[in-house]
């Protein structure tokens, strides 16, 4: 299998766990990210999904303490200490951490999609209602009026998502849209407290969770250290996901991800450091819509 055909098959072209085994074996053959890198920006536009699929369990245990190195990004985790000089090992040890450290922020905003026709039988079906399109239009007017310039604009490769997507695209004319898979709705893992109107089946939390894991660690981490300028990235998803890599992003346990709830075309922002440490800046925001433009559909 080509490198570039595996990368469709884990963003575009494929769902599912093959698709996700396909790319990881891929990356971890080229023994680094599989993936395309925008000219000049240094930031990966298309990379397979972290090798995740050999871990026994998906989601570290919550330990109430701040993980440092939970992208396992830290300098000393990837640099390969046998090839330290022997003589002058510590000072070229200092000398590659310099080289390995990342020096920029990435800014990444999550949109939940826009309202939906709900009584569709397929996702073909279930595009987006007018109200829905006038809630991506001030979505993307909203975008517009933090005054950054954006690198990347990528989107779950559902109707309503895409349909979103190309709705705020609109506003920031020349940003590359990028299509995912992974960032497909679903069900990333079982709530505490449980609801009782919603139950899927153990098998949907075993496939869904999965691969919402392998979006998470796909897109959640700390800059690149080749990265020079702090990014704006936009991914058009949906409330589960959202809410989900929310939880996995600030160390809270995932079990509590339904607690949170999402307004349609609503925008989450994270801020990931260079040294690793995450924060929140807006859960959620949609206080730029007028109170009869919001809905939770």
């Amino acid at each position: 299998m080509s490198y570039r055909k595996a990368v469709q098959l884990a963003c575009g072209l494929a769902g599912g766990s093959v698709a996700l085994l396909a790319a990881a074996a891929v990356s971890h053959s080229r023994r680094k990210p599989a993936g395309e890198d925008r000219s000049g920006s240094g930031i990966p536009v298309l990379q397979a999904a972290q090798s995740w699929a050999g871990n026994t369990t998906l989601v570290p245990p919550s330990t109430g303490q701040w993980d440092s190195n939970w992208d396992k990004r830290e300098p000393p985790l990837i640099i390969n200490s046998r090839k330290v000089d022997q003589e002058t090992g510590e000072e070229n040890l200092t000398s590659q951490l310099e080289n390995y450290k990342a020096k920029a922020s990435r800014h990444i905003f999550l949109i939940r999609h826009s309202q939906y026709n709900q009584n569709g039988q397929n996702d073909k079906e279930r595009t987006l209602t007018a109200l829905g399109r006038e809630q991506a239009e001030l979505t993307g007017q909203r975008l517009v009026s933090l005054g950054v310039n954006y690198d990347v604009l990528i989107h779950s490769s559902m109707t309503r998502a895409r349909e979103t997507a190309e709705i705020i695209s609109r506003y920031i004319p020349g940003v590359e849209k990028v299509s995912c898979d992974l960032l497909r709705e679903g069900a990333p893992i079982q709530p505490v407290p449980p609801i009782s109107h919603w139950k899927p089946e153990a098998v949907q939390y075993h496939e869904d969770g999965a691969r919402i894991e392998a979006a998470f660690r796909r897109y959640i981490h700390r800059a690149e250290a080749k990265q020079e300028k702090d990014s704006y990235e936009i991914i058009v998803c949906h409330a589960n996901v959202i809410r989900y890599i929310v939880c996995r992003a600030l160390q809270f346990p995932p079990e509590g991800w339904l607690r949170m709830c999402l307004n349609n075309g609503s925008i989450t922002w994270l801020t990931i450091r260079p040294n690793g440490r995450v924060s929140l800046r807006t859960l959620g925001d949609s206080g730029f819509m007028p109170p009869d433009k919001l809905t939770r559909s």
